[in-house]
């Protein structure tokens, strides 16, 4: 992604169920331009197995809003034409659209058949706890309303490798493998082995449902014109899979085609063996970071600040990191709950978006606030997303001598005059930080931008100033020529 890249998740797991989203999408294209936003994510869209799907119970990858299929032409966000021109929408104000892309499982099948199957434990899937048997699975997708158009495929059981429900028994508390089917060995190792998350199990061994997978994914790009792939549930799909799909198809389409994956696991060591396993394709989110940020907030001023970075993708390859707060799946009532607590949110974007390492992503319910679950709006964020943009520039210096209290300075570059900036933030108690702006900025006045002091600092003749920040609070200190430019309109 380019310097000063600033992507925002555009969507959330509570949106209403009204068939409006992708004409909010493009009713807020210009105003997320006007704040500094490069790029954003949205969800899932094509058809899943019911209207009110969030996108990740993928039915039908080629209805995209077009079909009379499971009971609804349009999906949860709308009609293919609405996605195509919020697509447009964001195109026109120069924002790439990055399409999360579900390929580990399908549900809502059309017909059910009956599978001879083992049954292995779902705490290790390497654990076999039943014999053959048969098993009656709903495996077979015919996409009626669809009749073939655009693709002919019919997936059936010999394009999945299991699942985790059996008509005849209604026993969903074991894992079904089909006969002559292995998990492949190349994923996550948690669970024993974590090829199957729920669902159809699609088997990515399989030529067909290769080849299949990748004409879908240039008709796709074809046919909607996104710029980028957000790639979901990477640590349960073989890593041999996204190296192979995502090299041919960049070649085919002689295109950079950014993609970021989703690799849950906290452990950096997991996600720096998975970068290389895909030979550095893909950029990762920072998984690492997320929990280091949880677990700060939760600490209430007890957590040592100079680990924030301890352990961490951005840390160790800045460039492959895709840093974030939160997002859908840590929401509070979701599978992967881990929601920062809101006290520390404006210190956790600083974090993220006013450093050099990693690209920021922004969550929509902290820049928009959440009705639904009483989450109010991260003070100061758009605020915050704009000053990455005009003035997060040049040499950094890190000021981590102090458990709660963290500073870092950034230099700014001729390229940009006005930029540069000091970032001072606390955990605990009220603290500042003399930190070092350069010679050249002697006698320049910086003010806090977000407000916790009124008075300027003016840096000294040897290019030195004394920041602050209250307690508990961010304070990013700015020139105070060109201040204007951070009025931000919602």
């Amino acid at each position: 992604m380019s310097v000063n890249s600033t992507m925002m998740q555009y969507f959330e797991w509570y949106l209403p169920n009204d068939g409006l989203w992708w004409k909010r999408c493009a009713a807020k294209a210009e105003n997320l331009k006007e704040i500094g936003v490069t790029d954003v994510w949205l969800p899932p869209a094509y058809k899943g197995q019911a209207q009110d799907d969030v996108g990740y119970g993928v039915y039908d990858l080629f209805d995209l809003g077009e079909f009379d299929q499971k009971d609804t032409v349009r999906t949860k966000y709308g009609t293919k034409e609405e996605y195509l021109d919020a697509i447009r929408s964001f195109h026109n104000v120069g924002i790439r659209v990055f399409a999360d892309i579900v390929l580990n499982h399908r549900m809502g099948a059309d017909e059910a058949e009956e599978v001879i199957a083992v049954s292995d434990s779902p705490e290790d899937r390497t654990q076999q706890v039943e014999g053959e048997h048969k098993v009656r699975v709903w495996s077979k997708f015919t996409f009626p309303g669809r009749q073939g158009k655009y693709s002919d495929f019919i997936w059936d059981h010999t394009h999945f490798s299991g699942t985790d429900y059996d008509e005849f028994n209604r026993d969903e508390g074991l894992i079904y493998r089909f006969a002559g089917k292995r998990w492949n060995p190349d994923t996550d190792p948690e669970k024993g082995n974590y090829d199957y998350l729920m669902g159809m199990n699609v088997d990515m061994s399989n030529p067909a449902v290769r080849e299949e997978i990748r004409k879908w994914l240039l008709w796709y790009i074809r046919e909607t014109g996104i710029d980028g792939l957000r790639l979901d549930a990477v640590k349960h799909i073989s890593f041999g899979f996204y190296r192979e799909l995502l090299h041919n198809v960049r070649s085919e389409l002689h295109a950079e085609l950014p993609a970021v994956g989703e690799y849950w696991n906290s452990d950096v060591g997991r996600l720096l063996y998975y970068h290389d396993e895909v030979n550095q394709q893909m950029s990762l989110f920072d998984v690492s970071l997320h929990y280091n940020i949880f677990n700060a907030s939760r600490a209430d001023g007890d957590y040592d600040l100079r680990q924030i970075f301890d352990n961490t993708l951005v840390k160790e390859r800045p460039g492959y990191a895709v840093t974030f707060v939160d997002n859908h799946d840590t929401q509070y009532g979701q599978s992967l709950q881990s929601f920062v607590a809101d006290w520390f949110k404006p210190l956790a974007y600083a974090i993220i978006l006013l450093r050099e390492g990693g690209t920021p992503c922004v969550f929509y319910s902290d820049y928009y606030g959440n009705p639904v679950q009483d989450r109010p709006m991260v003070p100061n964020l758009g605020k915050m997303i704009k000053i990455r943009r005009g003035y997060a520039y040049g040499e950094q210096e890190d000021y981590f001598d102090d458990p709660h209290v963290l500073g870092w300075v950034r230099r700014g570059t001729q390229e940009h005059p006005e930029s540069g900036l000091a970032v001072v933030l606390s955990n605990a108690e009220d603290g500042e930080k003399k930190m070092f702006m350069g010679k050249e900025c002697a006698g320049v006045s910086f003010r806090d931008a977000l407000g916790c002091f009124p008075d300027p600092v003016i840096i000294d003749e040897e290019g030195w100033g004394v920041f602050g920040t209250r307690g508990r609070n961010v304070s990013v200190w700015v020139r105070e020529a060109g201040f204007e430019y951070l009025v931000v309109t919602e």
